[in-house]
């Protein structure tokens, strides 16, 4: 199988009002999409049902329990051609049925090179949005792209300003950097960097052990993170209607 998990770090700083930063382990799922049915059956891992760790087509984009045709239409509606490309999605899977993705990505690689990147963001508040990316090659291994953003997802951020992604890929090593502008100034930069990890039963459990529950951690490390935002005296943001809802 091409699979594999991508096992490093996260890196978190905000800028202002209040100088804020934190860093973690962190992995996350790389699947292949072309080979997507040989996740089927593990002995740790399934498809769309209950096991250590799981992947369930309803908690990303579509509304299929067929993820592959979620993802077919999820092109068509980006207009992106499937035409001699290989398609890799990025996520956290469910652990113990319990699952949370701040930011899940579709990769579309063409040439060994990725053109386009599909980038799907949850919020707390039930929300999601799928930002279309058009990545610039900058230099060997390195892309970019540039959006506004659309949704509400922290509560002491606005809810407009800019996006910069900001993308290294290596057979191994990735790396996600996205700095997160208001006003042209930069206030947070978020970074994920990770080499990989073979997908099988054995990392599965080692993983599973040395994170524990990740998903869970990632929501209880959030709460707890905004608290103490909170307590440093940061302005409170509501969301909108329709960053209550699921646009896709």
């Amino acid at each position: 199988m091409s699979h594999q998990f991508l096992e490093g770090k996260i890196y978190h700083k905000r800028f202002e009002p209040k100088v804020h930063e934190f860093t973690y382990g962190f992995y996350l799922l790389d699947i292949d999409l072309g080979d997507f049915q040989s996740l089927k059956n593990q002995k740790y891992f399934s498809i769309n049902r209950l096991n250590l760790f799981s992947f369930y087509a309803k908690d990303h984009f579509g509304k299929n329990n067929d993820f592959i045709q979620n993802v077919k239409e999820l092109l068509e509606k980006f207009k992106i051609d499937e035409e001699d490309v290989s398609l890799r999605f990025i996520t956290l899977p469910r652990i113990c049925n319990f699952v949370f993705n701040p930011i899940s990505l579709l990769l579309i690689i063409k040439d060994e090179k990725p053109i386009y990147m599909l980038a799907e963001v949850h919020n707390y508040n039930g929300g999601n949005i799928i930002y279309d990316l058009k990545l610039q090659e900058d230099e060997d291994n390195k892309y970019s792209a540039v959006i506004t953003k659309d949704m509400y997802v922290s509560p002491f951020f606005n809810r407009d300003g800019t996006y910069f992604f900001t993308l290294i890929l290596k057979e191994d090593f990735l790396s996600l950097k996205i700095d997160y502008h208001e006003k042209k100034e930069k206030s947070l930069t978020a970074v994920f960097s990770g080499k990989p990890l073979t997908f099988s039963s054995k990392n599965i459990l080692r993983l599973f052990f040395k994170y524990w529950f990740l998903t869970i951690f990632v929501v209880t490390r959030t709460l707890w993170h905004s608290l103490k935002l909170y307590k440093k005296g940061l302005k409170w943001h509501s969301p909108t209607k329709q960053d209550e809802t699921r646009r896709f």
